[in-house]
């Protein structure tokens, strides 16, 4: 199975041109598009997001991650604008508990990485036929590459040592970078949904249950369902993915409490 994470949007030709791509690699493989909404450009609130959504992915899936702002930055001295070289990064592939995770060494998969019980990081070498484009690596780089690591175990033939080379040390600089000192939980909204829930990098189990959070300008308290608040009422509860969410009963909590992507949110002690 081939499984798409991307800020590239539902419309456009971009998710289309990615299934393409993998299909002319690997036909007979299953592919899965898990998001194409991520936050785009936003690199860190996407790790948080893609660590919870993989809790779904089945052992053995090859998940394509693309949120790359620094697209066609192979290293920092390729970079021509000196403020742009935080962004440049290498192809890397991550194995992280039987799951295998292609995409830029820019941070996205750091969080995968940092809650697997085993994960390990390879620099991808993979070379397509046609010299890729400098602004579409997601298509012309990483989705044929994970498509070739698909096929490759879906067929039980070896991937790692012709598609990747190693990196050395436990914690690599070159896919860490920045994200090395990014907290464990991320205190602030990582994606809004068009229901206007807002969901935050938070896991709620490092929380009180009686906790009350303050965001957007409000304290909310936690209940189990949305049926357990009144018709608009705010509330925080825990998703099905174990994280933070800021909702209200049939209304838009992101609309009501002015939120987006970057907010904070903080626990209220007094």
């Amino acid at each position: 199975m081939i499984v798409f994470f991307t800020d590239f949007g539902a419309s456009g030709p971009y998710v289309g041109a990615l299934h393409m791509a993998a299909a002319r690699v690997a036909p007979d493989v299953s592919r899965v598009d898990l998001l194409h909404e991520a936050p785009a450009f936003l690199v860190r609130e996407s790790a948080y997001l893609l660590a919870a959504l993989s809790v779904d992915l089945p052992p053995g899936a090859v998940c394509v991650a693309v949120v790359d702002p620094g697209v066609g930055n192979e290293a920092p001295e390729d970079v021509a604008n000196p403020e742009n070289q935080a962004m440049a990064r290498q192809p890397v592939v991550l194995e992280a508990d039987e799951r295998i995770f292609v995409g830029p060494g820019n941070g996205l998969l750091e969080i995968m990485a940092r809650r697997a019980k085993q994960a390990v990081w390879r620099r991808l070498t993979y070379k397509p036929k046609t010299p890729p484009s400098a602004t579409f690596h997601g298509r012309d780089i990483f989705a044929p590459a994970g498509a070739a690591i698909a096929a490759a175990l879906a067929e039980g033939r070896p991937w790692r040592d012709q598609l990747c080379a190693p990196i050395e040390g436990v914690e690599p600089a070159l896919v860490r970078g920045a994200a090395a000192a990014w907290p464990d939980d991320l205190a602030a909204v990582i994606t809004c949904d068009g229901f206007g829930n807002a969901m935050t990098g938070l896991r709620a189990e490092t929380l009180n249950p009686a906790a009350r959070l303050r965001i957007g300008g409000a304290v909310l308290h936690r209940a189990r369902s949305f049926a357990d608040m009144e018709r608009g009422a705010p509330f925080w509860y825990e998703n099905a993915y174990g994280l933070v969410e800021i909702a209200a009963n049939q209304g838009d909590a992101a609309a009501l409490l002015g939120l987006s992507v970057g907010d904070p949110v903080s626990v209220v002690t007094a």
